[in-house]
């Protein structure tokens, strides 16, 4: 700050001291001369009043007999170019003298050419020099390598600061473990991996642990981003490619990291209207990692969550050797990722981050870190010393839905059919054996758009679902809407999401999993962009379309009914939650399930014996 201070100053005292030059010297002329005509020239001329005159290019300058005259300035008055005037001056007894011009050209050379053009390079320099500085080299320094260098304890970051992804820190240990101690692998012949692309969803942490190996292997860590090499100028990216390999040469062993390498990796297959800049530079890099010598100890790392985009020729082995996956972290990990945030957070002792794992099913390290921040603000927001479980639970669903819409206030009969909307998705939920726990019912709007919400939460980390388990989630979906038809005998527009959601589902059943019995398990939809949107793309004629679209209104009608049907013989129970969810506009699982239980007692048979049941399954796991 005092850098910039410094440099605004000296160009303000620049300014300020060309002004007062300015000025000074315009005043001075103003006060110690005075401009007459020549007509009053000529006529001091013929009174004998002029001593002498100085002719010069543009002027003459004229100096009186009596300096009281004029109060002692120096007169003078346009050169007219007179050709009588030095006759006149004879006649008058007047002294004169012409200027003499400067003939010399070095001395012209000097003061025209060469003086101003340094002038304008101190000022260039002054001025441009900053701002290069500012600019991270940018304005005078084209092609050159803008990589940021993290030296061993500027990165700050290790793998105990890393959480959830044990399986892609035993990959990069290994790179660690090399440039420490080389000899060891070349003795029995192993070589160095050039580089290892680190690949998963936005927020899983993946420049955390490029940092995080930065600071294990204490090497020099150049950081930069792909869209670094994307220049507007022809050459310049490979220019930058070239200028950061030599660096990291010089600086081996060293780690380089690439970050979002997808913007100059883009595949050049297929592309109606390549970009020469972006595939000029992906040459120069392809040539690069080809070139160095990995004993040197110069690794790549590099990070995306697009591969299926990248071009082949980067992936291959001897370019990026290893792909790392870094996924969404189970529950264990989730778990572990909040141990870590928190462990500059001053939480209660009740707090149960385990509980908050299992709430959090999906999220990334990136969400987590954020949920916990927004517990600590909301303890801050309480005046409590401590984050207590209330807090974290308020933070989840705050990053989930929103915060609560207090301004938003719903007439009672919008309330009551989001309140039945609500109970049908909890109670299909309840009563259906492949159905996630309900864990709260609320009618209170959020920020987000929702009215009102569901929770479930499941109660073991899942990787495979099954048929079965996919039809109940989809009956589930379709309560809320099913409920409002069963009360109201109408429909509002609350289930759009719902719809949309269930639509999905039904949908990849048919065409991605193979759960149709029309279609078998043909493979009709393959994922693009699988860590990000996951949006799929139809493999199939439009007359096969038309068919799954038809396949997948079935299911999504059988599941409909079903769920209508579930309502009706159970509505007594709909109307007295619903009317207790009006009453409370919160019910938690554990009073929505006492509810049921009371008026359900084969449902209490039907748990007892189902908790049996898995009791057995796992003893014979055992």
């Amino acid at each position: 700050m005092f850098k910039d201070n410094k440099f605004k100053y000296r160009i303000f005292y620049l300014i300020g001291v060309i002004a007062v030059v300015l000025t000074v010297n315009y005043g001075v002329t103003n006060y110690s001369t005075k401009r007459i005509t020549y007509n009053e020239f000529l006529t001091l001329l013929d009174q004998k009043k002029v001593k002498s005159v100085d002719i010069q290019r543009d002027k003459l300058s004229i100096k009186p007999i009596d300096d009281s005259v004029y109060g002692g300035k120096n007169l003078y008055t346009g050169n007219v170019k007179d050709p009588n005037l030095v006759e006149i001056l004879r006649k008058a007894n007047v002294d004169f003298n012409a200027e003499i011009p400067n003939n010399d050209p070095f001395m012209g050379l000097l003061l025209y050419w060469v003086g101003p053009i340094l002038i304008f390079m101190v000022l260039g320099r002054l001025i441009f020099g900053k701002l290069d500085k500012k600019m991270g080299g940018g304005v005078m320094s084209f092609g050159k390598n803008v990589g940021k260098i993290y030296a061993e304890n500027e990165t700050g970051k290790t793998f105990k600061d890393v959480a959830g992804q044990e399986e892609a820190k035993e990959s990069l240990v290994e790179i660690v473990d090399f440039l420490h101690n080389p000899q060891k692998y070349s003795e029995i012949g192993a070589r160095l991996p050039k580089g290892a692309l680190l690949v998963g969803p936005p927020g899983t942490g993946k420049t955390l642990l490029a940092k995080a190996v930065a600071g294990e292997a204490k090497v020099p860590f150049f950081s930069m981003s792909g869209s670094d090499f994307v220049e507007m100028f022809v050459g310049m990216g490979a220019a930058r490619i070239r200028d950061l390999f030599r660096q990291a040469e010089e600086k081996a062993p060293c780690i380089i990291f690439i970050d979002e390498i997808d913007a100059i990796g883009k595949s050049r297959d297929g592309a109606l209207q390549g970009n020469d800049e972006r595939e000029q530079t992906l040459n120069q890099l392809l040539s690069e990692m080809d070139g160095f010598d990995s004993s040197k100890g110069v690794v790549i790392l590099a990070a995306t969550n697009r591969p299926e985009i990248l071009d082949k020729a980067l992936l291959r082995p001897g370019r990026f050797d290893r792909r790392v996956i870094v996924d969404r972290p189970d529950l264990i990990g989730r778990e572990a990722i909040l141990k870590v945030h928190a462990k500059g957070v001053k939480l209660s002792e009740d707090v149960d981050l385990n509980s908050i794992a299992k709430s959090t099913p999906g999220a990334v390290g990136a969400d987590l870190a954020n949920m916990v921040n927004e517990g600590a603000l909301r303890a801050v927001k309480n005046k409590r010393k401590f984050v207590i479980q209330e807090d974290l639970e308020e933070a989840v669903e705050v990053v989930i839905a929103g915060k609560e819409k207090k301004d938003r206030i719903m007439s009672s009969k919008e309330k009551r059919i989001v309140a039945f909307h609500e109970v049908g998705h909890a109670l299909t939920a309840a009563l259906l054996k492949n159905a996630d726990p309900v864990h709260k019912i609320t009618i209170v709007p959020r920020t987000m758009g929702a009215l009102g919400y569901t929770m479930q939460l499941p109660t073991e980390e899942k990787y495979l679902v099954s048929k079965e388990e996919m039809l109940d989630q989809i009956v589930v979906m379709l309560g809320g809407r099913a409920a409002e038809e069963v009360e109201f005998n109408q429909i509002s527009t609350g289930a759009s999401n719902d719809i949309e959601r269930a639509t999905q589902s039904a949908r990849s059943m048919v065409t991605v999993y193979g759960m149709s019995e029309k279609f078998d398990m043909m493979a009709l939809e393959s994922v693009r962009n699988k860590y990000l949107d996951g949006r799929p793309v139809m493999n199939c004629s439009e007359k096969t379309g038309t068919a799954v679209d038809m396949e997948t209104l079935s299911i999504i009608r059988t599941c409909h009914e079903r769920a209508i049907d579930i309502l009706n013989e159970n509505k007594d129970l709909l109307i007295e939650i619903s009317e207790r969810l009006i009453e409370n506009e919160t019910l938690m699982g554990e009073e929505f399930m006492d509810i049921i239980r009371k008026r359900r007692p084969d449902f209490v048979e039907e748990e007892v014996a189902s908790e049996k049941i898995e009791n057995e399954e796992n003893n014979i796991v055992e």
